[in-house]
């Protein structure tokens, strides 16, 4: 025997094992679906008992395994039953002859077979036969399980014979010796009668019965023969069969302890049909799927001869072993079947079936010991089939006892058996399988949000090999957007760990793969339903913060002062509160202060750092944003390598009105495109990323007649200011031409000119400016690309009657007189005003120092003069200088 069956548990000792095959060209499907509805039949209440049988079903046998029947009863095919299609009477007497040579391959040891025949009708399948069935087709056979069931009663029948027959102590006959396979060339010519040799006949005999008697549902009769050999067998020191004895003491115990089972799931095992009159009132007393326990009835003896299992609690606990002796008789067993080279497959079979027992007693550490002794088991030349199931099995039974990290360890080394340089056709698609089960076991993910959370879990080197290994998988299947996926993955979650070397092997390697499939941001589903979630790189480059930038302040909106100040509603409490309650998340959905424009560019200032020891490119970067449309246009960046934080700014231009969020950026990186959420990078600092965009207002570009000034005014935050100077002598006169022309998209409608004068010495009075807006009204609205032309004449009249205190003043203190520049253009409702405001008329007690601009209109005009006198002289000259700025209203004071 050289296959073990890794899905052995104790419980199976206890079943009679059928074999399900079909004959001739039966569909695969079609045949599975019969063998899932036959193997549905896993226990069968025997009618006129109180026993079960358990039946263990196989589709596939190796007939060497059933020459071990001797030796261990479950492991002998008593039962065989053939699935084949006939489609006419032509054809039946092939099938009936294949059907009896099938039979001939475990003919030695069927106790019953059965044939079910499909397709076939007309009087061949009228005939009323015990060992064939026939059914019009594979969809209509309806009574399939009740065949099955009578099939198994069959079985019983011969089993409780053969079990009668076995236990029946007839003195004077001679005791035939029971032998495995190896064995039989070992007894020839051994002296049959002496003492140690009838022992031995002996002892493998009661050791046979408890077999028969534990698939007969006799379980305290089991017990009693398998301590019997135990004692006979260890007084002749036949080490092989006495570990036989105490394994099955020890499944029999287990059996008795673990109703439940040991394979880590309930038996699903179907009930018979209750049959005979006071069967049906207690079926559900018995009938108990997955229970093993039967019911008592001292003495009773059914009308077929048939008896009950006559056992009791007490007998039961007398000769059961322990929860803890099992696991003792198992290490006993295991360490005796070490002893024979032939016997590994029991061996390892042992191990298995005494770890699942251990893992329903929770005691870990004593089954990786076992599971350690079954990893050096020699079983000879196996396939590559085999050592893969070898190993997928051992991961299973170390996943089963909690060693997650071990049992991954095993899938892994299946997966590289699939690929192994011996096999003709290397299974790449179940090596990358195998791979991704084994992820957990290594505490990997593949959502990229689990490596976000906190700090990093497992060991990164050998994470970092397991990705190489998917990567490489994929590549073989085919699948090259797989494989890109796979080293974004571990570019951007391993990154902290690679060296400088390895980041660039791997950039390289990704560009390499990008080139022919591109990396995306959509999910990958995997044939086996999988889902890989996209990656973003988050970490190339690596945002620190983010920031809103006000529009210049050519383009800033203003609100007007008057709607400020007549809707005194808008204005809140202020309530101070010393407790700072907000996180980052409210950072970011706060709303900033200030205004975007529809239409106009807006930028995001963004701080970056580059973490790779070469120069990173980035060939696409630009907004993610929701709330209104946006059109973002993409920047290109050439980070230099280990760069500090360097500032990046995002521009886009968002084309409807409302409130805009910035939710995050995106990129494109060695080929892969990636959309970075704000909400997924807890480490960048911003001061909020809601801003509202008002719709488009109207843009005006001023240009002068006269020279820029030389001292120009300081404006304001909110002003704009463009500063020309003139210098006239008193009564002369002056034109200043201002063209105005529309650079924006929206119609200018209204049109204001106001002026202030204002002085800082009480004594001068004067009207300086004038102008008529007739004609420039008239060609209001302004559309986009149109412009107007306003004359002002600056005329500048000054009365010297003050005296000589006058022109003492004047010569030891400049005058400086500023009016109310050309202020910001950017208002689109505007009120009409014409008129100027002259200055009083008295020179000493009127205060002009507080005069304060009246700010209604577009365009404002200021008047700056500056008066020089030369004593004693006859004419006096006056030099006066006239500033028209974009400014507010400043005091100037000049020496001279």
């Amino acid at each position: 025997m050289s296959v073990p069956d890794y899905m052995q548990c104790a419980e199976d000792h206890q079943t009679v094992l059928v074999v399900v095959q079909p004959v001739g060209i039966v569909p695969e499907d079609q045949f599975f679906r019969i063998y899932k509805r036959i193997a549905s039949v896993a226990q069968v209440s025997i009618r006129d008992s109180q026993r079960n049988l358990y039946i263990r079903y196989r589709h596939h046998y190796l007939p060497e395994n059933n020459e071990w029947g001797d030796f261990q009863t479950h492991r002998k095919v008593v039962g065989l039953i053939s699935v084949t299609t006939c489609g006419s009477a032509k054809e039946w007497p092939q099938t009936l002859d294949r059907f009896h040579s099938q039979k001939e391959v475990f003919g030695a040891t069927l106790y019953d077979s059965r044939l079910l025949v499909f397709g076939l009708q007309g009087e061949i399948a009228e005939q009323q036969r015990t060992d064939v069935a026939f059914y019009s087709s594979y969809e209509d056979c309806p009574n399939v399980e009740k065949r099955v069931e009578d099939f198994v009663e069959s079985i019983f029948i011969v089993l409780e014979s053969k079990r009668l027959d076995r236990a029946t102590d007839k003195s004077g006959d001679k005791i035939p010796l029971l032998c495995v396979p190896f064995e039989k060339k070992d007894f020839v010519g051994l002296d049959t009668d002496s003492r140690h040799y009838k022992k031995r006949c002996q002892g493998r005999m009661r050791k046979h019965v408890g077999d028969l008697c534990l698939q007969a549902g006799m379980l305290q009769d089991a017990l009693v023969h398998y301590h019997m050999a135990v004692e006979l067998l260890r007084s002749v020191n036949d080490f092989l069969w006495l570990g036989a004895a105490l394994e099955g003491l020890c499944s029999a115990s287990v059996i008795f302890h673990y109703p439940g089972g040991t394979a880590g799931k309930a038996s699903g095992r179907k009930p018979s049909l209750a049959q005979g009159q006071g069967q049906a009132a207690d079926a559900g007393k018995r009938h108990r799927p997955g229970a093993q326990e039967v019911l008592i009835d001292p003495g009773a003896l059914t009308a077929n001869g048939i008896s009950a299992d006559t056992s009791s609690e007490i007998g039961r606990a007398k000769n059961c072993l322990g929860p803890e002796d099992i696991i003792e008789k198992y290490k006993e067993a295991i360490s005796y079947y070490g002893k024979y080279k032939n016997a590994g497959v029991i061996e390892l079979e042992a191990c298995v079936k005494a770890v699942r027992v251990l893992a329903i007693q929770k005691r870990a550490m004593e089954a990786s010991e076992f599971l350690q002794n079954a990893v050096y088991i020699n079983l000879g030349q196996l396939s590559e089939e085999e050592k893969i199931q070898r190993y997928s099995i051992l991961s299973e039974l170390y996943h089963l006892i909690g060693f997650h990290r071990k049992s991954a360890f095993f899938k892994r080394v299946a997966a590289m058996q699939c690929v192994a340089p011996t096999i003709p056709e290397p299974g790449w698609r179940a090596c990358y399988k195998l791979l991704l089960e084994t992820l957990p076991g290594y505490s990997l993910s593949l959502d990229p949000k689990d490596f976000s959370k906190g700090s990093h879990r497992g060991w990164a080197a050998v994470q970092m090999r397991l990705l190489h290994e998917l990567v490489y998988a994929s590549r073989r299947m085919g699948n090259p957007g797989l494989s890109v996926r796979h080293l974004s993955f571990l570019l951007q979650t391993m990154l902290d760990f690679l060296s400088d070397q390895e980041k660039k092997e791997v950039t390289q390697s990704l560009e390499n793969y990008t080139s022919k499939c591109p990396g995306g941001m959509e999910v990958l589903t995997l044939p086996d339903g999988l889902k890989l979630p996209p990656v973003a790189f988050t970490k190339l480059p690596i945002i620190r913060s983010v920031k809103l930038l006000d529009l210049p302040v050519s383009l800033r909106p203003h609100k007007q002062k008057g709607l400020l100040e007549n809707n005194m509603s808008t204005k809140s409490p202020f309530i101070y509160s010393p407790i700072i309650m907000h996180t980052r998340g409210e950072e970011r959905n706060k709303k900033i202060e200030f205004q975007w424009v529809q239409g106009e560019v807006c930028e995001v200032q963004l701080m970056v750092y580059n973490p790779m020891p070469f120069e990173l490119r980035v060939e696409h970067m630009g907004l993610l944003t929701s709330g209104v449309e946006f059109e973002a246009l993409p920047a290109a960046l050439s980070l230099p390598a280990e760069s500090g934080l360097y500032p990046v700014t995002l521009v886009g231009v968002p084309r409807t009105a409302g409130n805009i969020t910035v939710n995050g950026y995106h990129t494109s990186v060695f080929g892969v495109t990636s959309d970075c959420l704000l909400e997924g990078l807890p480490s960048v600092l911003t001061s909020g990323c809601v801003v509202e965009v008002i719709p488009s207002l109207p843009r005006l570009q001023l240009s002068t007649s006269l020279p820029r000034s030389a001292h120009p005014l300081q404006p304001s935050k909110e002003e704009l200011s463009s500063s020309v100077s003139v210098q006239l002598f008193n009564g002369e006169t002056q034109h200043l031409t201002i063209t105005l022309e529309n650079i924006g998209s929206e119609d200018l409608e209204t049109l204001e000119v106001a002026s202030k004068t204002c002085n800082t010495k009480e004594k001068l009075f004067g009207e300086f400016l004038s102008w008529d807006l007739d004609e420039a009204v008239s060609q209001l609205p302004l559309k986009p690309g149109q412009s107007v032309t306003l004359t002002v004449n600056i005329k500048v009249r000054l009365d010297f009657s003050g005296g000589e205190n006058l022109l003492q003043d004047l010569n030891d203190d400049g005058i400086s007189v500023t009016g109310l520049p050309i202020s910001s253009p950017l208002r689109q409702v505007l009120k009409p005003r014409a008129e100027t405001k002259p200055l009083g008329s008295e020179s000493s007690k009127t205060d002009y120092n507080h005069v304060k601009p009246i700010m209604l209109g577009v365009i404002k005009v200021g008047v700056t003069v500056c008066l020089k006198s030369r004593e004693g002289a006859e004419d006096r000259r006056t030099e006066r200088q006239t500033d028209c700025s974009f400014s507010h209203v400043e005091k100037k004071a000049h020496r001279g």
